[in-house]
């Protein structure tokens, strides 16, 4: 799936990963009136309202980026009904041709750790039948357990030719009170990184591995130096618009040939039309709104980065 994914990133030219994250802040009224009008003010209602939402939002780009990323807890939060709008939007994102990145951020340890990686990126086996679940292409994993909190989704990910993106340096502000923590002489984040570039040695494509990393964009020399270390990894990119990043922090986190991150925006984009700079476009067109934010966020890359 890395294979797809730099083939997507080539063809679009936009390293960005829109993030499918919706809350029901960001949605126009008159898209929750007409479900609340149907529904009722319910949990289905809700799930309706999102699926919709997001529906919208990538038949207006999905042709310009090469990637989603949805939040799991924007879904949970609405209970099953939240969970099956999640299912459909993954689903759709694939039929668009669309690269899914399931943030997740799963950890636990031994047939807990196996179950999540199946549920997110492998098959369950129900008698003598085998079936994909949520189905995404890759999934954010928290390393906090070591070795045996990842090894159950590197084995998947061998066997499904998908990929999971670890976290290393957080964009949150207060991801330096453990990870930047000295540890035998380097920063925490530096020997997580150290252990996710030994992990993806051994689940390698072409040029890079099925093994990322999270890497905030608010941390621009913390991402310099794990580039470095990490010479193989795709790196994640949170952090850029909503959280302050702008695309001359970015150059850090890519190779010299312009590969090697995918840099995300949620709000930023799925949100767009709540800014001034977009007002223009007013609620009914919230879709067209995101669709000029994901041009001018690809054009600001392209301008640091070539």
């Amino acid at each position: 799936m890395i294979e797809k994914l730099i083939s997507n990133i080539k063809r679009t030219g936009a390293p960005i990963v829109v993030g499918l994250d919706p809350m029901l802040s960001l949605i126009p009224s008159s898209m929750k009136d007409t479900a609340f009008k149907e529904y009722g003010e319910t949990l289905k209602g809700a799930g309706e309202i999102v699926w919709q939402y997001n529906k919208r939002i990538i038949d207006a780009i999905y042709d310009l980026i090469p990637a989603v990323k949805l939040q799991i807890a924007m879904y949970e939060q609405f209970g099953l009904p939240g969970l099956y709008a999640f299912q459909q939007t993954v689903d759709y994102s694939r039929e668009k041709g669309l690269v899914v990145i399931g943030d997740v951020k799963r950890g636990d340890i031994g047939s807990t750790s196996a179950a999540y990686a199946t549920a997110h990126l492998g098959k369950v086996q129900v008698g003598s039948k085998r079936f994909s679940v949520f189905n995404e292409d890759f999934a954010t994993v928290n390393p906090y357990f070591g070795i045996d909190g990842i090894k159950p989704f590197l084995d998947v990910c061998k066997e499904e030719k998908k990929g999971i993106f670890v976290l290393v340096k957080t964009s949150n502000p207060s991801s330096g009170d453990f990870q930047d923590q000295v540890v035998e002489g380097k920063p925490l984040y530096e020997k997580v990184g150290e252990e996710v570039a030994k992990w993806g040695n051994c689940h390698m494509g072409h040029s890079y591995s099925y093994i990322g990393a999270v890497v905030g964009a608010t941390y621009p020399e913390m991402g310099r130096a794990l580039r470095s270390i990490m010479p193989k990894a795709y790196l994640l990119v949170p952090g850029y618009g909503a959280q302050g990043a702008q695309g001359k922090d970015l150059v850090p986190f890519f190779d010299k040939d312009g590969l090697g991150a995918l840099i995300n925006s949620s709000r930023g984009i799925i949100g767009a039309y709540q800014q001034e700079k977009y007002s223009c476009f007013g609620e009914q067109n919230f879709e067209e709104a995101s669709r000029q934010a994901v041009v001018d966020m690809r054009e600001d890359i392209k301008s640091v980065i070539g």
